[in-house]
């Protein structure tokens, strides 16, 4: 079995937000229309990895929770559907072009980590996040995944 990753999921909190996983318990990561962060749900994502549930396109953008992988990647099936502002009209259930996991919800935070928090933290200046800030899947390296837990007094 291969060892746990972390990474850094986000979310804009009126499209789908940590209370909305809470509340589902489980979800498909589906939408996702980047190569790359489609990518590394194909590829590089393993049952059982953990993901920081990320608030963006909010004042002030935050970490806000933890979920956890839980399938395989498989087609995301809002590619096929014409209705669906994720409708890709080139890609087909032959050869589908959009891949998804699903996450379930593991804890929210009762205290957000606030990007600008993160940024006064030296050792989580190198984070990818900062580094690849457009990307909405980004890896987290397993420090600062639990520095973060430490931040948000979180288990």
């Amino acid at each position: 079995m291969s060892k746990r990753q972390y990474w850094l999921m986000k979310s804009e909190p009126y499209a789908y937000s940590i209370d909305d996983l809470k509340r589902d318990g489980q979800i498909r990561w589906s939408g996702i229309r980047n190569y790359e962060a489609r990518n590394t749900m194909r590829d590089d994502m393993n049952i059982g990895d953990r993901a920081l549930f990320y608030h963006s396109n909010v004042k002030p953008p935050c970490i806000v929770g933890v979920m956890e992988v839980c399938s395989e990647p498989y087609p995301d099936p809002l590619q096929f559907d014409p209705d669906s502002k994720y409708f890709d009209e080139k890609s087909s259930e032959s050869d589908p072009r959009w891949q998804l996991v699903d996450v379930k919800f593991v804890q929210k935070f009762d205290k957000p980590v606030t990007r600008d928090e993160l940024k006064e933290h030296d050792d989580l200046l190198e984070m990818q996040l900062f580094k690849r800030n457009r990307l909405s899947i980004t890896e987290v390296r397993e420090s600062e995944f639990e520095k973060i837990l430490d931040l948000a007094d979180a288990d």
